[in-house]
């Protein structure tokens, strides 16, 4: 089961059962083809309910995909990219269109994981284009402009390479608006 939100609720769920009703050939060699081309269907549609949870939050603008990528251990980059999504500065900087590597890098910097900030380089992806917004211990030369264009669509996609190894990790999520906080707060049990 996954949270978008840490806030486990039926809205937000996703169960995945098997029950051999069908009849079909029960797929019991991992390395066999069959096996693997189920495993990448599946694997292909779990992603796509992810993003569309993640993207479909209360209130919510846009996607926020956060890629680490070049990590010492894949456990290490799954905290990294779950601390930045689960940021609620990062959030609110996102539905402002805000290229604001600080709160990007403050989200990685309390996750209780170490790296050295000075060799992390963040970019923001969109339609298989990057921009570049920190690099060596400062902000990148980039433009305001064309940073907030990256971030004004239906979804934003933010990087961060911390040049350790060769893992990497995604989590999603949803920008933090002015109606998520108003749906909330009018809500009465």
């Amino acid at each position: 089961m996954i949270s978008v939100d840490g806030d486990t609720s039926t809205n937000d769920t996703f169960l995945v059962m098997a029950n051999a009703l069908a009849g079909n050939e029960t797929i019991a060699e991992e390395e066999s083809e069959d096996y693997a081309d189920f495993l990448e269907a599946l694997t292909a549609v779990c992603t796509d309910l992810a993003k569309m949870q993640a993207g479909d939050g209360e209130g919510a603008t846009k996607l926020v995909e956060a890629c680490v990528t070049g990590m010492d251990t894949k456990e290490n980059a799954r905290i990294l990219a779950k601390s930045v999504i689960c940021s609620n500065l990062t959030k609110a900087a996102m539905y402002g269109n805000d290229a604001n590597w600080g709160r990007i890098l403050c989200a990685l910097g309390y996750a209780g994981v170490s790296f050295d900030p000075e060799q992390v380089d963040l970019y923001f992806e969109k339609d298989g284009e990057r921009i570049l917004i920190y690099t060596n211990g400062a902000a990148a030369d980039y433009s305001e402009e064309e940073a907030t264009k990256f971030l004004s669509g239906e979804a934003v996609r933010i990087v961060a390479q911390m040049h350790m190894g060769e893992a990497e990790a995604t989590a999603w999520g949803c920008d933090l608006t002015y109606d998520y906080v108003k749906i909330n707060a009018d809500y009465r049990s």
